[in-house]
C-alpha cells in the first residue's frame, strides 16, 4: 500500500469520524448522524463522500454562522416545511426523512420541505432509509451556483441531485444521480489533493475547458448529458423553491422529500414481486462486447458495502491527519 494511504477498520473509521466531529463542535448525537452517513458513503465506494467530507464542513462559509433547532414553518397531516436552522444537511435531512416516514406510514403520503440547511450528503442514503420502511421515495436537493447552464460560460445551478427508491424484497432499488457532469464533493477532494479532473466536465472562469480542479472550482462544472442534464438540474433547482430556498435571503439550498405507501396504487407484495421480475428481465439481456454484465443502479454500492465492511476502508494520509487534528489527538503512523 502506498505510504500516503491509511487503512482503517470500519469501527475505527467511524470512531475517528465521530471524534473529529465532536472536536469541531457537534454534540454526540449529531456526530453519530454525520459519521454514520459518511461511513455508509465510504462503504458504498464513494471515498470523496466518506471521511474526507468531514473536512469540508468547517470550511463551509455557513459553518461559522449560528445554528438553531429545526422548526416547522407550515404543517398539515401529510406535509411539513422545516426551517433547517442553518444546520448541516446530513443532520437536517436525517430528521426530515424520519418525518417523511412517520407521516407517510400514518397517512399514506408525505411531502416534506427543508430550507436553511447546507451540505446534505448522498441523497441515496435518505431515500434508501425511506424505502427500508416499505415506502416509495423521491428526493431533490438544490444548492448554490456551481454548474453552468447548457451553452453557458458561468455557474448558475447547483450540482442538484435527484434520487428515487422503491422497496424491494431483497432491498431497495435506488437511483441517485447528480445533474452535473462531476460531483461537487469529488471536486473538493481533488482540490485538496491536487489531482486533475477528467476531460469534459468543467470550465475555468473564462469559460475554457479545464482539468485543473482549482480552476474548475473558480469556474463551473458542466451539466451531464448536455441539455438533458441541464433540464433536470433546472427542475431540481425549481423544486428547491418548494423546499423554501427563496425564503432564506440569498440562499439556493432547498430540499424536498416525497414519500408514499405503494399500496395507494398496488399492494406492496405485488410491487416487490414485479420489481424483482423487472430486474431479472433487465439482467438477462445479453451484454455487448466489452461488458461482462448488465448492472442495476445501486448494485455495485451493495457489493462494495459487503466487501468493505469486511476489508475496511482506505483514506488519504492528508485526510487522516486532518481528522486526527480535529479530534485533538496525535496521529500515529498508520501507513501499511
Amino acid at each position: 500500500m502506498p505510504s500516503d494511504r491509511i487503512h482503517l477498520g470500519v469501527d475505527e473509521a467511524r470512531a475517528l469520524g465521530e471524534r473529529a466531529l465532536r472536536g469541531i463542535g457537534y454534540d454526540a448525537e449529531e456526530a453519530q448522524i454525520i459519521a454514520d452517513h459518511v461511513i455508509d458513503a465510504a462503504l458504498c465506494g464513494y471515498e470523496y463522500s466518506g471521511l474526507a467530507k468531514i473536512l469540508n464542513i468547517p470550511e463551509h462559509p455557513r459553518f461559522a454562522q449560528p445554528r438553531r433547532p429545526m422548526t416547522i414553518l407550515r404543517e398539515t397531516e401529510v406535509s411539513a416545511l422545516y426551517d433547517g436552522g442553518n444546520n448541516n444537511g446530513m443532520i437536517a435531512m436525517y430528521h426530515a426523512a424520519r418525518a417523511a416516514i412517520a407521516k407517510a406510514t400514518a397517512r399514506g403520503i408525505a411531502v416534506i420541505g427543508v430550507s436553511d440547511s447546507w451540505m446534505s450528503g448522498r441523497s441515496a442514503y435518505f431515500v434508501e432509509m425511506i424505502a427500508r420502511a416499505d415506502l416509495v421515495a423521491i428526493h431533490t436537493a438544490s444548492s448554490g451556483a456551481a454548474v453552468a447552464p447548457y451553452g453557458g460560460s458561468g455557474p448558475v445551478l447547483g450540482t442538484n441531485p435527484i434520487a428515487f427508491a422503491l422497496p424491494g424484497a431483497d432491498g431497495p432499488l435506488v437511483l441517485d444521480m447528480g445533474t452535473s457532469a462531476f460531483m461537487g464533493t469529488d471536486l473538493a477532494l481533488r482540490v485538496r489533493l491536487g489531482t486533475p479532473l477528467p476531460e469534459g466536465v468543467a470550465i475555468d472562469r473564462y469559460g475554457k475547458p479545464t482539468q485543473d480542479a482549482k480552476e474548475a472550482r473558480d469556474g463551473a462544472l458542466l451539466p451531464f448529458g448536455g441539455h438533458k442534464g441541464f433540464g433536470l438540474g433546472l427542475i431540481v433547482q425549481a423544486f428547491g423553491l418548494l423546499g423554501g430556498a427563496a425564503a432564506v435571503g440569498d440562499n439556493n439550498d432547498g430540499y424536498v422529500f416525497i414519500a408514499f405507501r405503494p399500496d395507494l396504487l398496488v399492494p406492496l407484495a405485488d410491487l416487490q414481486r414485479e420489481l424483482a421480475a423487472l430486474i431479472a428481465r433487465v439482467k438477462a439481456v445479453p451484454p455487448l462486447p466489452g461488458f461482462t454484465e448488465i448492472r442495476i443502479p445501486g448494485e455495485q454500492s451493495a457489493k462494495n458495502r459487503e466487501r468493505l465492511a469486511r476489508d475496511g476502508l482506505e483514506i488519504d494520509r492528508l485526510v487522516y491527519d486532518r481528522l486526527s487534528a480535529f479530534a485533538g489527538v496525535n496521529a500515529p503512523s498508520r501507513a501499511r
